[in-house]
This record gives structure tokens, C-alpha cells and sequence, in this order.
């Protein structure tokens, strides 16, 4: 698996109501709240990654926002059309120097299967994901494979995925994009990106960090520097960032709603662990 590791301000005449809206880039709906001057109050998804990001992490984070069951998370899954993916994930508690935070526990068979864009396509194509969510996963495939063919001087549709063309980084990917097309944020906003020195171990052998990919698809992104060491962002985490579209900024000026701490797969010494994730609404 790759890693990288809850009301509007009291006015005696205020009132609301809700409006579904179409958002037409990513063609969900959802629905909005108007405050007493008429202004449409904007659901704003904010993520700090304080010790990085990683496309398990991303799902983590938006299954806790969504507060889904068990059930629930099941069920999406199935959607994928894959029986090797159901009943596989599972988002737990986990307490990191007795803070506690959430976590996803993913748990896949290792397989060694070699696959192209256009294998990947068939499968998000033959799932019963929702459209949105379908381009949205395309797309982020693609950028994988445009970064991959980068670092190995390859056009995009020869690059055969290994680790993301695996079934844990389908599931991610497709699980993220799902889930992302249901919260349906108005404002994507992300903190800069942490990067770190050291190496990481992969199908190649040893590499520096941050890693080729990484590099391949980091223009435009902010980032600053972190006190561990080795992999902090995961290409699955920044192609996803890309395609969601999410702009790195500050902190957002929004009332918040729901907050939650989420750990990646590796724990870094002597460095702050863990990336927040925060859901609030405009002012």
C-alpha cells in the first residue's frame, strides 16, 4: 500500500434554505445555504498535510468527513466492480504519541500484475462508479502516466504501472474520487506540500527522495520543507490533488464543521505525524 506516511452566526432575522446546484466541473449536486443578505455560503474542504500525503490518507480523510459506516464504505467499494477489493478497508482509530487520529487499514493480496493506461481505463469504465467519479479517476491515471512516461522517456499509453498500477492504488484512486464526487466541496484548499531528503525503496531498487514521479508532477504545487526523512508525498496524492484542483493556500476563512486527524502508513521520528483534514462553510 502506498503511503506517505460541525451553524451560522445568531441574527434574530436570519434564516435558510437550500438550493440544489449542478457543479458543472465535476457535475455532482449539492446544496447550499443563504445567509440573510443573500449570500450563498460555499462548503469548503481544507487539508493541511503537516507530515505529508498519500492516496490512503486521502480516502481516510474523506470517509471521516462523510462520517460513513462500515456499511457504507462496503458499499462504494462494490461499485468498483472488483471482487478482490470488497470488504478490504476498514477506517480505524490510531493513537500516534497518545494522540488519536484515524487511519485506514487496507488489507490486499500482493499481486505482480503489470498494467497499461489502457487497462486501467477498461476497469474504471466497467465499474458502476458514477460518471463524475469515472473522469475524475481517468484523469488522474492519466496524469500518472504522463509523469511516469516523463521519468522514463516513454509516451504515456506505453508506461506499464507496477505499485500504481496495483490494486491497492486502483482502490485508492477510484475510492478517493468516489468519495470526493459525494462531499461534493465547492473550495478544495490544501496546505503546502512537505518534502523530505533520504531514499525510498521501490521496483527499481533505491531511489532519492522525493521521488522522479514525484518531481514529474509537482509544478504549480506549493511546498516546504519537513524534519523526517524519506517518502512524505506519494504521486497517487498529488495526481489526485491535481485533478480535484485544489489550491494551495492558507488556512481557509470559514465556520468549521467537522476536523479530523489522519495518519499515514509511516510514522516519522522527531517530526510532527499526521495531516488534517477540516470541512466548513464560507462566512
Amino acid at each position: 500500500m502506498e503511503h506517505s506516511h460541525k451553524h451560522s452566526r445568531g441574527h434574530s432575522r436570519q434564516h435558510s434554505h437550500t438550493d440544489e446546484h449542478t457543479h458543472h466541473e465535476h457535475g455532482h449536486t449539492h446544496e447550499y445555504q443563504h445567509n440573510t443578505h443573500g449570500k450563498t455560503q460555499q462548503k469548503i474542504l481544507c487539508i493541511r498535510p503537516q507530515s505529508g500525503l498519500s492516496g490512503d490518507m486521502l480516502l481516510c480523510g474523506l470517509a471521516s468527513l462523510l462520517e460513513l459506516s462500515q456499511e457504507q464504505l462496503n458499499s462504494h467499494i462494490k461499485t468498483l466492480n472488483f471482487p478482490q477489493l470488497e470488504d478490504r478497508v476498514r477506517i480505524e482509530d490510531r493513537f500516534v504519541n497518545g494522540i488519536r487520529g484515524k487511519s485506514a487499514h487496507i488489507t490486499l493480496e500482493h499481486e505482480h500484475a503489470n498494467r497499461t493506461l489502457a487497462d486501467i481505463k477498461k476497469i474504471i469504465e466497467k465499474s458502476g462508479m458514477h460518471e463524475n467519479a469515472k473522469d475524475l479517476a481517468v484523469k488522474t491515471f492519466t496524469l500518472l502516466a504522463e509523469a511516469e512516461g516523463n521519468v522514463h522517456g516513454k509516451e504515456a499509453d506505453a508506461v506499464t504501472f507496477h505499485e500504481v498500477g496495483a490494486l491497492d492504488s486502483i482502490l485508492d484512486i477510484c475510492l478517493v474520487c468516489a468519495l470526493y464526487t459525494e462531499l461534493a466541496p465547492d473550495n478544495f484548499i490544501c496546505g503546502p506540500l512537505p518534502l523530505a531528503d533520504g531514499t525510498i525503496h521501490c521496483m527499481h531498487g533505491l531511489i532519492p527522495s522525493p521521488a522522479p514521479a514525484v518531481l514529474a508532477l509537482l509544478q504549480g504545487a506549493a511546498v516546504c520543507p519537513f524534519a523526517g526523512k524519506g517518502e512524505t508525498v506519494t504521486p497517487t496524492a498529488i495526481a489526485l490533488l491535481k485533478t480535484l484542483e485544489a489550491h494551495f493556500e492558507n488556512w481557509a476563512s470559514m465556520r468549521m464543521e467537522k476536523t479530523v486527524l489522519v495518519y499515514g502508513g509511516k510514522i516519522f521520528e522527531n517530526a510532527p505525524n499526521g495531516s488534517i483534514f477540516a470541512l466548513g462553510t464560507s462566512l
